[in-house]
C-alpha cells in the first residue's frame, strides 16, 4: 500500500504540535516517518522535511523540549517586538479561498504586500532555518519522496519544490515557511516565494494517487470568520477529492486538551512547550486508531 503523510501549516506553533504527535505516535509503534511520500507546507514543510531526512520519529520532539528547557532558565529579555497587521493578510486570504475573484490574482496582491512589509532580513531568515539543516550542502534534499508548498511573490502561481525541481531544501523549506507581513519572502532562482498556505493550509489534493493518506491539520481553537471557513471549506474539498481517487484517508487535528495547549495565535513561541506535550500525548492516544491501517 503507497502510504503519504500530509503535514500543514501552523507556524512556531503548529511545528512544536506536530512533532510532538509524531513523536507521540511513534513511540506507541506508529511511525509516520516511514511514509512513501512526504508533504508539507509551512509549518508541516519543516517538521516533513525532518522526518524525509532521517530524523528519528521517537525523538523528533527532543529539541523542542530541549529548548523549552533552556527558554525556563532565567535570563535578560530584550525590547518586545511588535506584532506585525496582519489584518490585511486575513482580508485576502477570505478572498482567495473564496469565489469571486481569481486566487492567483489574489495571492499576488498578498505577495506585493509581503514584499513591501518590514521583516528581518532574508539572510536572518535562512539561517534561522540554517540551525536545522546546517550539516547539509545547499542543494540538498531528502532521497526519500518528499515535497514542499510555496507561492511567487509576484505572479501568485502555486510552486511544488520536490528533488526534480533541483534547489535546496533548505530554501525551499523557508519559502514555505514565509508567512506574509512576518517573515521576508524568499529568493529561489531569481524569484521571490511566500508561504505555500497561502494556496491551502495543506494543499492535500498534491498527494492524489496515494492509496492511504494521513492528513495532520492544525486548527486554532478560536479560529472563526470568513477566512478560517475558506479554510474549512478548502480541506473538506481537498479530503473529498482524495477519497473520490480511491484514497483512504485519516484526519488528524488537535483534540480538545491539545487545542487548549495550542491556542488561537500560532506565532506564539511561549506555547510551545505545551504544545508539544499535548502533541506527545494526543499521539499516543490515536495511535491505537491508527495501527491497523499503518502497519
Amino acid at each position: 500500500m503507497s502510504r503519504a503523510l500530509v503535514l500543514g501549516g501552523g507556524g512556531p506553533v503548529g511545528i512544536a504540535w506536530e512533532s510532538g504527535l509524531i513523536a507521540g505516535l511513534a513511540r506507541a509503534g506508529v511511525d509516520l516517518g516511514r511514509a512513501d511520500f512526504i508533504l508539507g507546507t509551512s509549518a508541516g514543510s519543516f517538521v516533513g522535511a525532518r522526518l524525509a531526512l532521517g530524523a528519528d520519529a521517537a525523538s523528533l520532539a527532543d529539541p523542542i523540549l530541549a529548548e523549552a528547557e533552556r527558554a525556563a532558565a532565567p535570563r535578560r529579555q530584550g525590547p518586545a517586538r511588535r506584532p506585525a497587521d496582519l489584518s490585511f493578510l486575513m482580508q485576502k486570504m477570505a478572498e482567495a479561498q473564496g469565489s469571486l475573484r481569481n486566487p492567483a490574482e489574489v495571492r499576488a496582491e498578498i505577495g506585493q504586500w509581503a514584499l513591501a512589509a518590514e521583516t528581518m532580513s532574508e539572510d536572518d531568515f535562512i539561517a534561522s532555518f540554517g540551525r536545522s539543516f546546517a550539516s547539509l550542502p545547499g542543494d540538498a534534499w531528502p532521497e526519500r519522496g518528499y515535497a514542499c508548498t510555496a507561492v511567487d511573490a509576484e505572479s501568485g502561481a502555486f510552486q511544488l519544490w520536490s528533488k526534480a525541481s533541483g534547489v535546496g531544501v533548505t530554501r525551499a523549506v523557508a519559502s514555505s515557511c514565509s508567512v506574509p507581513g512576518v517573515y521576508p519572502p524568499v529568493t529561489i532562482e531569481g524569484r521571490r516565494y511566500i508561504d505555500g498556505g497561502m494556496r491551502s493550509g495543506t494543499n492535500a489534493d498534491v498527494a492524489a494517487g496515494h492509496e492511504l493518506v494521513v492528513l495532520v491539520v492544525v486548527r486554532m481553537a478560536a479560529a472563526a470568520g470568513p477566512a478560517a471557513q475558506g479554510v474549512a471549506t478548502r480541506l473538506d474539498e481537498e479530503v473529498a477529492s482524495l477519497r473520490a481517487g480511491g484514497a483512504e484517508v485519516v484526519v488528524i487535528g488537535p483534540d480538545e486538551t491539545s487545542q487548549q495547549a495550542v491556542g488561537a495565535n500560532l506565532m506564539d513561541f511561549r506555547r510551545r512547550p505545551d504544545a508539544v506535550r499535548a502533541g506527545m500525548a494526543q499521539g499516543a492516544r490515536e495511535a491505537e486508531r491508527l495501527r491497523s491501517l499503518w502497519t
